[in-house]
């Protein structure tokens, strides 16, 4: 099968440091990525373009991005340029992409878009040729939340997702959509059920790692999120994905990372995970 992948920028986000590397100190996570006055610092939302046999498949982390972008308010305010703008980079349009492969469909919605769900102004779902995908025991979660992260789900969005008459519901390792050389993995730690594609190419597998090891950062199996619904369950389902990668010469995507969009992995002499073979962008990478 003809099949190469791409890496998209999305729009440009600033996350709290602290939320974003829960109980790691501050005193070393702001020697990784530097913070703002108020405690923000910039991350990616990156997504994958995969295409094979003249289909157009994106894999994303979370359901924001398949959320038109808010319109500017007035001419003064930058552009907002988003994963339509960068789809469109690469020639493709947003009627030519054929499925979304979403990892999770939580949303950290700001307090503007959240005033415009309750006004009745729900922002349009994007791709409306694409079938979505997603994994069935977290579509369950979102319909029904913890109180914990209930406020990370759009109740507006999933009710466009399911009148669509285009969502899939995987649970296993395969989706009949996709065909083979996709595997599926599901992690529970950042969110029950999230969904971590891991798609075949002829130098070896990709795996998109959404949340649960969104940057480089994260490889260390003690850093996580202040998200993270259950923190042991991501230090074992990182162990056991990055364990699988280092045997079988896999590669790493990450979402969030501002600097690095793919690795290899490797543990280096102490038995610690590491980075090599960095990218910061692919552009039809297929070997």
């Amino acid at each position: 099968m003809n099949r190469s992948i791409s890496t998209l920028a999305g729009t440009h986000r600033k996350l709290d440091g602290g939320v974003l590397f829960g109980h790691t100190p501050r005193l070393r996570w702001s020697q990784w990525m530097k913070p703002d006055q108020d405690n923000l610092v910039d991350v990616a939302s990156r997504a994958l373009l995969v295409r094979q046999n003249g289909q157009n498949i994106l894999v994303v982390s979370g359901a924001e991005a398949i959320l038109e972008a808010p319109r500017r308010t007035c001419r003064c305010q930058p552009p907002n340029v988003g994963l339509l703008d960068n789809l469109s980079s690469l020639g493709v349009s947003e009627s030519e992409v054929h499925a979304v492969v979403l990892s999770h469909l939580q949303v950290p919605a700001s307090d503007k878009l959240r005033k415009q769900v309750r006004d009745g102004d729900i922002p349009r779902v994007l791709f409306p040729n694409a079938r979505y995908i997603t994994g069935k025991r977290h579509w369950s979660r979102a319909k029904h939340p913890h109180p914990r992260d209930r406020n990370r789900f759009l109740g507006a969005l999933l009710n466009q997702l399911d009148s669509s008459g285009r969502l899939t519901l995987i649970d296993g390792s395969t989706c009949d959509e996709l065909g083979t050389g996709w595997h599926f993995h599901y992690s529970d730690g950042y969110t029950p059920g999230q969904l971590l594609p891991e798609i075949l190419l002829p130098s070896g597998n990709v795996l998109f790692a959404g949340d649960l090891i969104p940057g480089t950062h994260w490889l260390n199996l003690d850093v996580n999120s202040a998200n993270d619904r259950n923190p042991e369950c991501v230090a074992g389902d990182k162990e056991r994905l990055l364990d699988h990668l280092v045997a079988n010469g896999g590669r790493l995507v990450f979402s969030m990372d501002p600097e690095v969009a793919m690795i290899k992995v490797m543990r280096d002499r102490h038995a610690r995970y590491a980075p090599y073979d960095c990218y910061s962008s692919l552009n039809r990478f297929d070997y």
